[in-house]
């Protein structure tokens, strides 16, 4: 885990207050491009992540969840009562330490402990750090509690999700967890580049709320325009025609389908010919995609007809031959035999310190001379409280014995 030498965020020292997803997503980015991430958590109060599925075997167990393993693999676990004044003393030596803090806890809890950003910088105005919630720090919705579907709600992709004709089904899971973190990366490596231009550090204030009105920057434009406000429209979508995921042929029992987009006319031409339909592919109507759009459902219905009775690997395959974009809806079994997936080698298996060894995801970005890699699994609790303790913060043995006995390495 310490050969960093050569990778991109060599040499950066990262100190991870955050929890659940947001948050350790973006310590998780930065451990794999070479940044030394401390990652600081309580086995009182263990983290939420830590309790949810997947679990190896399918077993609850606070050291066996695939989700905090993905979200925290190469990170250097310490535990810590950060109620306690000894703790909170600790966070700010690691805060000495590092080039950066990445925190989630809710706004204004870290002001009654003193370790804020204000506070933090007068010792170190160098110091850039990035702070993620709900609604963000400030302002009448700061205090709003609540995870990455709380923020998919306010963002407005709960609302869009589902059909016309019926209640919104909203995204899966907690959809902004992973749309601000993208956003939080990208503004963090700018502070650094900054900071490494001036020497000024920077807080960083993200709101996940924030974060996907912008990913739905189209929709907010339109209404801006016009007053014309987004609506669902099952998986239709505004320009492309026919557009769809289409039922497939069950040989398990197990439902199959398929996702067709067609862009322009070649490709609805090379669909209808793929199906066997002259009929379609020579209709004047159709060769305009505002044409294929108000024969909706007439298309949608021919093209469920030809993938019913086909598998949706063979559609897949008759359609992609045809340059037509088409690809079976993956399921979790399919997802490790995915073979782009394999390709890119983004299924990485780690050993694991309870379970033998472990999955993760790669990084998310490939670069050509300094490729990012998992280097350990998640940490257990409390895994490198000795080594964080002694070899970064220069503790002494009897420091570390009055921390553990006095129970704030806990």
């Amino acid at each position: 885990m310490n050969d960093h030498q050569g990778d991109a965020l060599a040499g950066l020292k990262v100190l991870d207050l955050s929890w659940v997803v947001a948050g350790p997503l973006i310590g998780r980015t930065l451990a794999d491009f070479g940044a030394q991430v401390v990652r600081v958590e309580s086995s009182v109060r263990v983290e939420t992540a830590r309790l949810m599925q997947p679990f190896h075997g399918g077993v609850q167990d606070k050291e066996g969840s695939a989700l905090f393993g993905n979200c925290n693999a190469g990170k250097l676990g310490l535990t810590l009562d950060l109620k306690s004044a000894e703790g909170q003393q600790v966070v700010r030596d690691l805060v000495a330490w590092a080039d950066v803090v990445v925190e989630s806890f809710s706004p204004g809890q870290l002001a009654r402990w003193g370790l804020d950003y204000d506070t933090l910088r007068a010792d170190k105005p160098d110091l850039v750090m990035l702070s993620t919630s709900i609604a963000g720090q400030d302002g009448p919705w700061s205090t709003l509690a609540g995870f990455g579907n709380v923020g998919s709600s306010l963002s407005g992709f709960q609302h869009l999700t589902g059909y016309a004709d019926r209640l919104p089904m909203g995204t899966f899971g907690p959809y902004t967890d992973y749309v601000g973190p993208r956003l939080a990366l990208v503004t963090l490596l700018a502070a650094l580049e900054h900071r490494r231009r001036t020497g000024e550090g920077a807080y960083i204030d993200v709101a996940q709320v924030e974060a996907g009105i912008f990913f739905l920057s189209p929709q907010v434009a339109h209404f801006g325009y016009d007053g014309t406000v987004a609506e669902r429209h099952g998986n239709r979508d505004e320009q492309l025609a026919p557009h769809g995921v289409f039922p497939c042929r069950s040989e398990d029992g197990a439902d199959r389908f398929v996702a067709v987009a067609v862009r322009d006319v070649a490709e609805w031409r090379a669909l209808a010919r793929a199906m066997s339909r002259p009929d379609l592919a020579d209709r004047a109507d159709l060769e305009t995609a505002e044409g294929r759009r108000a024969a909706a459902d007439e298309l949608e219905t021919a093209v469920a007809d030809w993938t019913a009775g086909r598998r949706a690997e063979d559609v897949e395959r008759v359609l992609q031959g045809a340059g037509v974009p088409a690809h079976l809806a993956v399921t979790s079994d399919d997802y490790p035999a995915d073979a782009q997936l394999a390709h890119r080698h983004h299924l990485v298996e780690l050993p694991h310190p309870r379970h033998g060894t472990t999955w993760v995801e790669g990084p998310r970005y490939q670069l050509s001379g300094t490729p990012g890699r998992p280097r350990a699994a998640a940490p257990a609790l409390g895994q490198h409280n000795h080594e964080v303790l002694s070899r970064i913060l220069g503790y002494d043995a009897d420091r570390i014995a009055v921390l553990t006995e006095g129970e704030t390495l806990r």
